[in-house]
């Protein structure tokens, strides 16, 4: 699911990480939006909305909505699409407004 050829972009792929989501073993690469090596992984559900818990994609991509809030390393409402990915972060999908739990 990751663009590896585009005509004007190019594409300097970084050293490649491993990380969690919801305890599943994923690899990325280091550096990229969290969102963005999930997608690459084929994961579209980033959360769940908070009154009806519809699921909710990447969207923005700028962190400026809040459909790819998660929980990153215990701490609820990270924005994903702009939080750089490292080597074993543990990622959750949030339903509603996170917590520390």
């Amino acid at each position: 699911m990751r663009i590896k050829e585009h005509p004007i972009l190019e594409f300097n792929q970084k050293e490649k990480v491993k990380f969690t989501l919801d305890g599943k073993e994923l690899e990325g690469y280091k550096g990229e939006p969290i969102a963005s090596a999930l997608v690459a992984a084929g994961i579209k559900v980033l959360s769940r909305s908070i009154k009806y818990h519809r699921p909710r994609g990447f969207f923005c991509a700028i962190g400026k909505c809040s459909a790819c809030l998660m929980k990153v390393n215990g701490v609820p409402n990270i924005r994903t699409c702009v939080t750089k990915l490292e080597e074993g972060m543990k990622v959750e999908i949030q339903k509603g407004k996170g917590d520390f739990n």
